[in-house]
Formats: structure tokens, C-alpha cells, sequence
């Protein structure tokens, strides 16, 4: 007898269980539920997974610098080698090469004429480093807002599922539909706002190092121009 409850119990764990396995709803069936503005928050994803992927790429190009560069370029103005300066900063192709060119090409003129010219290179070269990070901005304050728009547009689908029914019984399955909407897209648009707000702000960082180096190779070659020949 207490075998056979024992049977008894084991196979309604294993019925309980099987039902929980059946019911359970993966990240896709939940996507699914969310209708149309999933999709848009799915774009909006792989749009700043792309501007993410780019920015980072040019970042870290932008970030490499050759050690002996300076030194060199100080070597060959010293010795009134400005093709060969020049050449040098063409070969590294960064921002702090071009923005040092710049100022090269200005030697003989006015040193304030000289920093003007390195500055405003500089700045030109900082704004190309930010391009992309509206949109990342823009998907980082605008995805929650549409999991919120989701949101509303589920509740107004459950109550006029509620309104349609004539009887006056309210069942959970015709509720479900609209629940799951309201739930689902304010889900993903905050897991898309977040990601997107995160992934922003470490470009910023980024950009504020390049920000740093510029700043630094400007007041580095402005004082090799003022050194003593």
C-alpha cells in the first residue's frame, strides 16, 4: 500500500513537472508576444550594437601612437627636415599625426596663427570620434519609451477585450494577450535602454583618453617650436 502511494506521488511530480516544461515560455515565445514593437526594439539593438562595434574599432585606431613619434618629429624640425616630418606624420595616420601635420605646415607663421590651426584640427578630429554617439544617445532614452508606449497599448487591448465581453464574465484568456504585450515590450525596452545607456558611456570615456592625448601632444609641440633651435 505505501508503495503504491509512493508510485502514486512520484507520478504526479513527473505529471507536474512535465506541464511546468511545457508551459515554461523562452526568450523567443516572449519576444513574440510583445507584436510589432518587439521588432522595432530589435532593431534598435542591432543598430547600437553596430554603432558600438564601429566606434570602438576607430577608437582604438585612433589610440595607437607610436612612442618614438614626437621625438622624431622634434628631431627632424630640428634639423629642418619638414618634408620628412610630414611624411612621418602621413605614415602614422592618427589624429594626433594629422593634428601635428597641421601645425607643421604652419611653421614660419605666428605662433598663436600655429596653435589656432593644430586646435581647430583637433576639434575637427574629435567631432568624427563622436559620430554615432546621437544615436546611441537616442536608442538609450527612446527604447524605454517605446516599452512604455508597449505598455499602454497592452492595457488598452485588455480592457477592450474586457468591454467586448457581453456576458459580464471576465476569462484570463482573453486577457492574456494584451497582459503579455504590457509586460513584455517594458521588459525590452529597458533591457535595450540599458544596454545602449552603458554602451554610451564607455565611448565617452573613450573618447575623453583621445580628448587627453590631444591635449597633451598640443602643448607637447607648441613647446617644441618655442625650444631654442
Amino acid at each position: 500500500m505505501l508503495l503504491q502511494i509512493n508510485t502514486l506521488a512520484t507520478d504526479s511530480l513527473v505529471a507536474q513537472e512535465e506541464i511546468i516544461e511545457e508551459t515554461s515560455m523562452n526568450l523567443w515565445t516572449m519576444a513574440q508576444y510583445g507584436g510589432w514593437i518587439m521588432i522595432i526594439l530589435a532593431i534598435l539593438l542591432a543598430w547600437a550594437v553596430y554603432v558600438f562595434i564601429e566606434r570602438m574599432v576607430i577608437l582604438r585606431m585612433s589610440l595607437k601612437e607610436d612612442k618614438t613619434f614626437m621625438d622624431r618629429i622634434k628631431d627632424y624640425i630640428h634639423e629642418g627636415k619638414i618634408d620628412s616630418a610630414v611624411n612621418l606624420c602621413r605614415q602614422n595616420d592618427t589624429p594626433v599625426a594629422r593634428m601635428v601635420e597641421k601645425g607643421i605646415s604652419r611653421i614660419g607663421r605666428p605662433m598663436q596663427d600655429v596653435q589656432v590651426a593644430v586646435e581647430n584640427v583637433g576639434n575637427l578630429e574629435v567631432s568624427k570620434l563622436e559620430k554615432g554617439l546621437v544615436i546611441m544617445a537616442t536608442i538609450a532614452a527612446g527604447a524605454p519609451m517605446l516599452g512604455f508606449l508597449g505598455t499602454v497599448l497592452g492595457m488598452v487591448q485588455t480592457f477592450y477585450n474586457m468591454a467586448q465581453n457581453a456576458s459580464g464574465v471576465i476569462e484570463m484568456s482573453a486577457l492574456s494577450q494584451g497582459m503579455y504585450q504590457a509586460m513584455v515590450t517594458t521588459i525590452g525596452g529597458l533591457i535595450v535602454g540599458i544596454l545602449a545607456m552603458f554602451a554610451y558611456n564607455f565611448l565617452v570615456s573613450r573618447i575623453d583618453r583621445v580628448v587627453r592625448q590631444l591635449e597633451g601632444r598640443t602643448m607637447e609641440f607648441m613647446d617644441l617650436l618655442n625650444e631654442p633651435a
